[in-house]
């Protein structure tokens, strides 16, 4: 793949998950227990990434959709939140998925970022509150964000089994 045509399609991504976001974050929540709990959807566009561009590119898409989403309609409080999920979300996803002995599909990959998304943004709401007491919700958190994340992994597999395209960048990024 050229220079150009990676720029492309890191750029392609990263819109992709900009719109998936902004249009997420005009749906109200379906998890009417949590207000501002989200499924995720942009973070099809993150599994595809990784499993699609080298690590330094998949990052970058995570960085602009953050930015991006952040700019077209968010807060300094959102963008603290989504950074921090993301940071987790995008480590242990990479953590999990280089793990030689242990192979993880990809719908195991999204499950644990999920995970770790709601993990990040509960270290970040303890420390802006000084207490650890908001880890109470973790339990839930994580139950609920292995289902969003199963639902998740199940959409960005199937994209990557069926879309000829992403084949083609799959082959580029083994070579």
């Amino acid at each position: 793949m050229t220079r150009n045509q990676r720029l492309v399609y890191i750029a392609l991504l990263a819109a992709q998950a900009v719109i998936i976001s902004l249009i997420e974050r005009s749906i109200p929540s379906p998890f009417f227990f949590m207000p501002g709990a989200k499924i995720g959807l942009a973070n099809i566009i993150t599994c595809i990434a990784l499993y699609t561009l080298t690590v330094k590119d998949a990052a970058k898409v995570v960085l602009i959709r953050i930015v991006l989403a952040t700019l077209l309609g968010g807060t300094l409080s959102t963008f603290i939140y989504s950074a921090t999920g993301a940071l987790f979300s995008f480590i242990s996803m990479l953590f999990i998925k280089k793990i030689k002995f242990l192979p993880i599909s990809l719908i195991g990959v999204s499950m644990v970022g999920a995970v770790f998304h709601n993990v990040g943004q509960l270290f970040i709401a303890s420390w802006i509150a000084q207490t650890f007491a908001v880890m109470l919700y973790l339990p839930v958190q994580s139950v609920i964000g292995i289902f969003t994340g199963l639902a998740i992994g199940i959409t960005a597999n199937y994209l990557l089994k069926h879309v000829d395209r992403l084949h083609y960048y799959m082959y580029l990024k083994s070579t």
